[in-house]
């Protein structure tokens, strides 16, 4: 009876224990483990993404410079997979058997049981032939995406690029990206991506044993709408932008042009350039590639990224702010011999210039007078010693935006050279050290460096007579145009307003009768001011800014061809074309004019032909030194610049 007993508790314990894992393994299943629920609700129920549209980007007029076209990614849950004929799915998407294995294995390892990408960016053709027998293949569905289209290829540098997301991105988003999504990777892309990518939907299909779709679930009701991207309107000038690309064609260089009263960006240019749409679709990657390795560098944004000299354009700034210290004035003279001895050092000019005054020496561009000017700022001042004279004189330029970012809406930007006494003290020893010493800088050379940007930004200053807006790309944002209050806001740079009228007399006289004639239009006032950068590594750079017309100016432009000799020869009348393009829509003067300027090809040495491919493979080491001869190359910090140990300076010809 005992044994009746024992073993009758046994089986139910037994028993017990069964039931009790299996309520255990439903609970896992069920409340715990959430494969079986993917598995099912993707066999009955598909949760699909909807992506919403990126936002349109115009420019100034309203013309599209970026919009949407669709495209379609295959999908797929590796566990609702069933046999089927594998090679008929590869012809049909362009793929090879090891492709849809590989594919394959990735989507499995990624989650047996959740969709995952397995083919990006089917055409619409290539979506219309899949579609009528996607039955065919259980476990596959097709989801609606869009990428970028570009009507003009242009402003390819401004409007950037778009990727897929990486681990990265997505371990760092803590859950707004996830795989296969894209974002902005340069541009306005990048700088807008938050306000450009919109939000994403989801939409619940209920799918037939077929794989066919049976239409929304519950009526559509737990689905959410997707919110497309803001609009964004650009301050680009689509035509002028494509003009000064069309100018710049076979040069290296760039162009910037700002409207003074608003600090908006009229034309960004930076050269060589590429299609925007070479980035697009199934081809970027091998596109990308292309470009990185293109000896001409397409992909580097000079505007904001290449640092030069100033040149005698910095002459300028240094007529300001002598006036402002109180060290120069309108009949302020200096004598020209061909050269101005400070100390040991000669500081060579291009011509016996005689006696100039404060108007003459612009117009002139006169190297003897900047130098004679220095030595009374640093070694004559009122300031106690060289380090403390130049401290103020430092201060000053940097309220010009050099040696500093101006902040405008695009990633990468650099900041410039403007060397400080620390940097010196550290050359030369503290308090040995003096104008003799650091002389090129009075005529914008030495250890200067601006970028084009910061040129035009200087000729707004003067354009504006002591102010500048923070430089912009995007002027309005959404359907409420919705300006940021930084780009709104004046900023001085702390030169009184009198000390400006003498300084924009000499730059009409400089397009007038002086250096830049090249640059006259005829009914529009120029006031502008040529440049010839010395480069070490190989042709002086030809450089140009000005702005239009003198009273109530429109437009203010920086111009630099690299490579290219005298700022008169090619950087001004490129800048006068754009000028009167921007101003009157139209070119009035010969034809021969703007022809010489387009048909150019200044690319430097003879490594390239004229579209810019190398012409011989035995010669493509040498096109290494495009780049080095081009820009000062940016140092992390100032001190790692070299020391320099020239005596004697060489005239810039301008």
């Amino acid at each position: 009876m005992n044994s009746f007993f024992q073993r009758k508790y046994i089986i139910q314990g037994i028993f017990l224990s069964v039931v009790f894992i299996l309520i255990a393994r439903l609970f896992y299943i069920q409340i715990i483990d959430d494969r079986y629920l993917d598995f099912a609700n993707n066999n009955v129920l598909r949760r699909i993404i909807v992506y919403p549209p990126r936002g349109i980007i115009y420019d100034r007029k309203d013309n599209i410079l970026v919009q949407n076209e669709p495209v379609y990614d295959l999908m797929i849950v590796p566990k609702s997979v069933k046999p089927f004929d594998t090679l008929e799915l590869c012809s049909l998407i362009d793929i090879t058997k090891e492709n849809f294995i590989e594919k394959f294995t990735k989507a499995k390892n990624f989650s047996p049981v959740k969709a995952s990408l397995f083919e990006k960016q089917l055409s619409a053709e290539t979506y219309a032939r899949l579609q009528e027998r996607l039955f065919q293949f259980p476990g596959f569905f097709v989801q609606n995406r869009t990428l970028r289209k570009y009507p003009d290829p242009i402003a390819a540098h401004v409007l950037g690029y778009i990727g897929e997301v990486n681990e990265k991105v997505i371990e760092a988003s803590k859950g707004d990206y996830r795989q296969g999504d894209y974002i902005g990777i340069s541009g306005i892309e990048r700088s807008y991506e938050t306000l450009l990518r919109g939000q994403r939907g989801i939409k619940r299909i209920m799918v037939d044993v077929f794989n066919r779709e049976q239409g929304p679930f519950n009526e559509g009701k737990y689905d959410t709408a997707a919110v497309a991207g803001d609009r964004m309107v650009t301050s680009l000038d689509a035509k002028l932008q494509q003009y000064g690309e069309k100018l710049m064609q076979n040069k290296l260089g760039s162009i910037v042009a700002i409207e003074p009263a608003s600090g908006e960006v009229l034309s960004f240019i930076s050269s060589p350039t590429y299609d925007p749409n070479l980035l697009v679709g199934r081809i970027r990657g091998n596109n990308y590639i292309k470009l990185l390795r293109n000896p001409l560098k397409p992909l580097f944004i000079r505007p904001i990224q290449a640092l030069y000299p100033p040149g005698s354009i910095f002459k300028t700034v240094m007529a300001l702010v002598g006036q402002q210290e109180g060290l120069l004035n309108p009949n302020t003279t200096f004598t020209c011999n061909g050269a101005a001895y400070v100390g040991r050092k000669r500081l060579g000019c291009t011509h016996h210039h005689g006696t100039l005054n404060l108007m003459g020496s612009i117009q002139m561009s006169c190297n003897a007078y900047y130098g004679y000017a220095y030595q009374r700022m640093i070694d004559q001042s009122p300031y106690g010693s060289p380090e403390n004279a130049y401290q103020v004189w430092r201060d000053h330029v940097a309220k010009f935006g050099i040696g500093s970012k101006l902040g405008i809406d695009l990633p990468h930007e650099l900041k410039g050279l403007l060397p400080s006494t620390t940097m010196y003290d550290k050359w030369y020893g503290k308090n040995h050290w003096s104008a003799s010493t650091v002389l090129s800088l009075a005529i914008g050379q030495g250890e200067l460096g601006v970028t084009p940007l910061q040129m035009a930004n200087i000729t707004a200053i003067l354009a504006n007579r002591g102010f500048y807006y923070k430089p912009h790309l995007v002027k309005a944002i959404g359907e409420k145009k919705v300006i940021r209050p930084e780009f709104t806001q004046k900023n001085y740079v702390g030169i009184d307003p009198q000390y400006f009228p003498v300084v924009i007399d000499g730059m009409q006289r400089v397009v007038d009768a002086g250096t830049g004639t090249i640059a006259k239009i005829p009914d529009i006032v120029i006031c502008g001011k040529t440049g010839t950068v010395e480069n070490p590594h190989g042709k002086d750079h030809s450089v140009f800014f000005a702005f239009a017309p003198r009273e109530n100016p429109k437009i203010a432009i920086a111009v630099i061809v690299e490579n290219a000799g005298f700022g008169a020869t090619w950087a001004a009348p490129i800048a006068s074309l754009m000028i009167e393009k921007y101003l009157r829509d139209s070119i009035t003067r010969p034809k021969s004019y703007e022809d010489r300027i387009i048909n150019a090809s200044l690319l430097p040495g003879d490594v390239f032909n004229a579209s810019g491919n190398v012409k011989k493979e035995e010669k493509a080491k040498d096109s290494k030194t495009v780049t080095k001869s081009s820009i000062i190359t940016q140092p992390k910090t100032e001190q790692k610049l070299s020391k320099p140990s020239v005596k004697s300076e060489k005239a810039p010809i301008n």
